[in-house]
């Protein structure tokens, strides 16, 4: 199969799933991706045979490999182990890319929202939100503000996703809104460092729907970042992924 066939297969088996019929898929490429993505993102955490899976799993990496995959190794660090990237942190090949979550931990359930939680379920597969709903059975209630969880990446050229879910200002900041961001950072670098993964990126937690100031979460960001490596004397990698050009020139200027 070809990408349009593979594409095609996805959508017509996402919809016998929810007994949908004599649904007329359009002709545009778009179009067609922008259904895949909505299916993906509204389907809960169910099993899916293992046909579907394998293609579901081309298909993707095969859209990840257009995208352009960025190696760590072609990057270079602003101070030592610490690297400022600005992209698609879905094309980012190193050990683990953070992802700001919500309190269920399942995923962005919004067709093609522009969120990141959206993004990284949507390009490392169904799979995701299958072994994140399994974590929150065990765990049997929600993912408290400032902790981590870990899963395997599946079709994302890095190895895993660290899962945090950061405070939702309402006003102005606080101090437990900064406490709570801080320990989203650290939390995150915990989990890294316990489980030997030796790079880790970052986006801006809470910067976009959750409104923390982009600021001040920058600052709150770089300097947990620094004193956990100093702490700890790691050599873990530490990438501060952006993606809008403020957060550039913030992270800019408190890292050069």
């Amino acid at each position: 199969m070809n990408q349009q066939e593979k594409r095609t297969y996805l959508i017509n088996a996402l919809l016998r799933e929810r007994g949908e019929k004599d649904f007329r898929q359009p002709q545009s490429e778009y179009e067609q991706k922008q259904i895949l993505r909505s299916l993906f993102n509204i389907r809960m955490p169910q099993l899916a045979d293992s046909e579907f899976i394998k293609i579901q799993d081309e298909y993707l990496q095969e859209e990840t490999r257009r995208k352009g995959v960025t190696e760590l190794s072609s990057l270079t660090p602003v101070r030592e182990n610490i690297y400022l990237w600005q992209g698609d942190i879905t094309t980012l090949r190193c050990g683990a890319i953070v992802n700001a979550a919500n309190s269920q931990m399942l995923g962005c359930f919004y067709p093609c929202h522009g969120c990141i939680d959206n993004a990284i379920h949507t390009y490392s597969g169904i799979q995701l939100r299958r072994v994140c709903a399994e974590i929150m059975d065990r765990q049997g209630f929600d993912e408290p503000t400032g902790k981590a969880k870990i899963t395997p990446a599946y079709n994302l050229p890095c190895e895993y996703v660290i899962h945090t879910v950061g405070p939702i200002v309402r006003g102005a900041v606080t101090k437990r809104d900064r406490e709570l961001l801080q320990s989203c950072y650290r939390s995150c670098l915990e989990t890294a460092y316990e489980n030997d993964i030796e790079s880790i990126a970052f986006c801006c937690i809470s910067t976009g729907e959750f409104h923390f100031p982009n600021e001040t979460a920058a600052e709150i960001a770089v300097d947990t970042v620094t004193e956990f490596l100093s702490e700890t004397g790691s050599d873990m990698k530490v990438i501060f992924n952006v993606f809008k050009d403020l957060d550039l020139q913030i992270y800019e200027r408190l890292l050069r």
